[in-house]
């Protein structure tokens, strides 16, 4: 019987290192096996990887000493799937908008427990005109920063839960406001716009995160998907996910809940927003959304850096279809 050599040997550990890792994490997303466990953490890593299967193809094309049939066989079937699987969200989905459609402006931002520039956000909001603007992570100090850099002379309409994490800004008169109804790790902020003659539901959204405890953020992405299943088409939930479009929970709220993540229906969909002012690491990974029902149709997204906080604001521009 025939031994493999300490060369071989070598050579299987070093392929196992780079192959099985890739593997795992392919199987991982592919299957939807991080829904609330701690394989939610790095499932987020997803698109690198992707990125990863592609360059090892490459690699082992390119360098004679690497090539095998084997070798390439897996690196090319890794390569693929990893591909398959992140394509989808760079693809344009443009849907059919009528002439004239009324538009709604909005935006998400984490003010890292008050922290962010007062100031810039008030700039962000007049240079962007938006209309409602979804705030996480806001406590007492923070709504009191706001007032004070004047943010209630553009957004005049208010419902502020500072107690219970994120509140909603607005342009437009706000009705049927206070916390959510759901089984969320501190409750979540709703209210209701008119737009066009049309009323739009608001839900500013910040779930706990997976690194924390991965059950408890299961059940808030489970018990947002049971909220906006119960909703109608014309709604919007904004604001920090501690969720990517790699995660089994997300991709369940944007199917069975009836909602589109706007970045991945303008070809868009590997944004990132978290970590900022972490220099020199540059954002990695996207956790703040807007996701909204079919009543409505995303013009454009985008992100915007605001000082003094850890996310990226969004920015979406909504028209009503």
């Amino acid at each position: 019987m025939g031994t493999v050599g300490v060369g071989g040997l070598g050579k299987i550990l070093g392929w196992g290192v780079v192959f099985v890792p890739l593997s795992v994490l392919l199987l991982v997303r592919a299957g939807g096996l991080d829904g609330g466990t701690p394989l939610a953490v790095p499932v987020v890593l997803f698109p690198y990887a992707a990125v990863l299967s592609v360059l090892v193809l490459v690699l082992v094309l390119a360098v004679r000493a690497l090539r095998s049939r084997p070798v390439i066989v897996l690196a090319a079937l890794l390569a693929a799937a990893h591909v398959a699987l992140l394509v989808p969200r760079f693809v344009l989905d443009r849907q059919q908008i009528p002439s004239g459609a009324a538009e709604l402006r909005v935006a998400t931002l984490n003010t890292h427990v008050g922290k962010a520039d007062a100031a810039a956000v008030v700039r962000l909001v007049r240079s962007e005109r938006i209309d409602v603007l979804a705030v996480e992570e806001l406590p007492s100090t923070g709504v009191a920063a706001l007032a004070k850099a004047g943010l209630g002379k553009v957004l005049p309409y208010r419902e502020l839960h500072p107690e219970n994490d994120s509140s909603l800004y607005s342009r437009l008169p706000l009705t049927h406001g206070g916390p959510l109804k759901a089984d969320t790790a501190w409750p979540q902020t709703t209210a209701r716009v008119t737009v066009g003659g049309r009323t739009v539901r608001l839900v500013a959204v910040h779930t706990y995160y997976p690194l924390g405890d991965a059950t408890r953020w299961g059940r808030d992405m489970t018990a947002l998907t049971e909220v906006a299943r119960a909703d109608g088409p014309d709604t919007v939930f904004l604001g920090d996910f501690n969720a990517s479009l790699d995660h089994a929970r997300m991709r369940t709220l944007l199917t069975s809940g009836g909602l589109t993540d706007s970045h991945a229906e303008l070809g868009s969909g590997w944004a990132r927003t978290w970590p900022v002012g972490k220099s020199p690491i540059p954002p990695l990974v996207q956790l703040d959304h807007v996701l909204h029902g079919s009543g409505l149709a995303a013009l454009s997204v985008t992100e915007r850096t605001v000082p003094g906080t850890d996310h990226r604001a969004v920015v979406a521009r909504l028209a009503l279809r």
